[in-house]
């Protein structure tokens, strides 16, 4: 089950990657005269909301922000539980910032802006808290939990223990020994 699961986020993410790159690294011939480069950020929101009608300001910024959200469902998948959500939007800035790089030197008609990377980042944010993190939670809780055929069978006899040293009590120790997924188990 854990291996069809992956499958299908690999296979999700690889999708996701031949769309983004269709979307951000197809030239713009009809552009490439009023497109320039922008790293100050907030300068292109700015402008969105100055220039355009709010159609396209929303069309524009919502457009970046729904480029971001793939990557906050499908990166927990992959990273490492600890710091988690700081990972994913690490990995999701710099792999905009690739892309924008990209965009600005290769492409014509496009150029780096860094507000597109910040509102990527935002949107693997929002797909992250939405959704991402309790699917990616409950992939790793599930995955954790050996099903039947993979209990571990039980010992026939215990094996000798130690004498307890005096202070708490058997059950006291188990129990603290026990981590929050053993006590699961055991229910």
């Amino acid at each position: 089950m854990r291996g069809a699961a992956l499958t299908v986020v690999l296979l999700g993410l690889v999708v996701f990657s031949v769309l983004l790159a269709k979307v951000t690294l197809t030239p713009s011939p009809a552009s490439e005269d009023l497109v320039t480069s922008n790293l100050r950020p907030g300068r292109s929101l700015h402008q969105y909301a100055e220039d355009y009608t709010f159609l396209a300001a929303c069309e524009q910024a919502g457009g970046n922000l729904l480029l971001g959200v793939p990557f906050g469902l499908l990166l927990p998948f992959f990273v490492p539980r600890r710091l988690r959500m700081i990972r994913m939007m690490m990995l999701t800035a710099v792999v905009m910032a690739v892309v924008e790089l990209i965009q600005g030197a290769l492409v014509p008609g496009r150029a780096f802006d860094i507000d597109d990377v910040i509102l990527n980042t935002a949107g693997a944010l929002l797909g992250y808290i939405v959704l991402g993190r309790r699917a990616s939670h409950r992939y790793y809780t599930y995955a954790d939990v050996p099903g039947p055929s993979e209990q571990p069978e039980e010992p026939e006899a215990e094996p000798k223990r130690a004498p307890r040293k005096a202070g708490r009590t058997k059950a006291a120790r188990t129990k603290s020994a026990r981590s929050p997924l053993d006590r699961l188990r055991r229910r």
